[in-house]
C-alpha cells in the first residue's frame, strides 16, 4: 500500500495528515475551517485516497495559514507515498460540470513543480474560508508533489460550486495520475527515466 504520514508544526499551525493512495475514498478530517473539511472530504471520495487531517490553526487571524499549510502537508504526504513512482500513469485530466461552473484540471506528476490558475473567485468567506485561499492550496500542493497542475474555469457563478468543481476535478485528474498502469508497472513513465 501507497501510505504516507506526517506531523508538522510550526508557530501558526499544528497540523497531522496521512493519507493512503491505493484506499477506498475514507476521510477522517478535523481542520476547523468547515467549509475546508467539506472540500477535503469530497477529495478523498474522488480520488479514492483514505485521508486524515487533523489541524490546529490561528483561525483567530484568518484560515490563510491553515489552509496553505494543509496544501503543504498534502502535498509532501502524496509524494512520499508515490515512492519511485514506479508504474504510475503520471497524466491525468478532468472536466466537472458543478450545476452552471465547469472547471477542468489538467496534471502531470513531472517531478516538475508549476500551477497554472484560470479561475476566477471572488474575494468572498464561506463560513470561515476565506475564497482566495483556493489558488494558495492548489499551489501548495502542486509544489510540494512536485507536479505541473493547470486548473481552467470555463464558467461558473456560485463561489461555492466553482470551488467544488476544483476540488473535484483535481481528485479525478489526481485519481487518474496516480494509478498504476499494468502493462508497465515496473517502468518510469518518463523518456528520461525519472520523474
Amino acid at each position: 500500500m501507497r501510505k504516507a504520514r506526517m506531523e508538522r508544526n510550526t508557530k501558526e499551525t499544528q497540523i497531522v495528515i496521512e493519507v493512503n493512495l491505493d484506499g477506498t475514498g475514507q476521510s477522517d478530517i478535523h481542520t476547523g475551517i468547515g467549509f475546508l473539511d467539506h472540500m477535503l472530504t469530497l477529495l478523498a471520495f474522488h480520488s479514492e485516497m483514505d485521508l486524515l487531517v487533523r489541524c490546529q490553526g490561528d483561525l483567530e487571524v484568518d484560515s490563510h495559514h491553515s489552509v496553505e499549510d494543509i496544501g503543504i502537508a498534502l502535498g509532501k504526504v502524496i509524494l512520499e507515498a508515490l515512492g519511485d513512482k514506479k508504474g504510475i500513469y503520471r497524466y491525468g485530466h478532468f472536466t466537472i460540470p458543478m450545476d452552471e461552473a465547469l472547471v477542468k484540471v489538467d496534471l502531470d506528476i513531472s517531478g516538475r513543480s508549476f500551477l497554472v490558475f484560470n479561475v476566477d473567485i471572488p474575494k468572498v468567506v464561506l463560513g470561515n474560508y476565506e475564497a482566495e485561499m483556493t489558488e494558495e492550496f492548489f499551489r501548495a500542493v502542486a509544489f510540494q508533489m512536485n507536479a505541473t497542475l493547470h486548473m481552467n474555469e470555463a464558467y461558473g457563478q456560485n463561489v461555492h460550486h466553482i470551488i467544488e468543481a476544483c476540488f473535484k476535478a483535481f481528485a479525478r485528474a489526481l485519481k487518474q495520475a496516480v494509478a498504476i498502469d499494468s502493462k508497465n508497472k515496473d517502468k518510469i513513465i518518463s523518456s528520461k527515466g525519472v520523474l
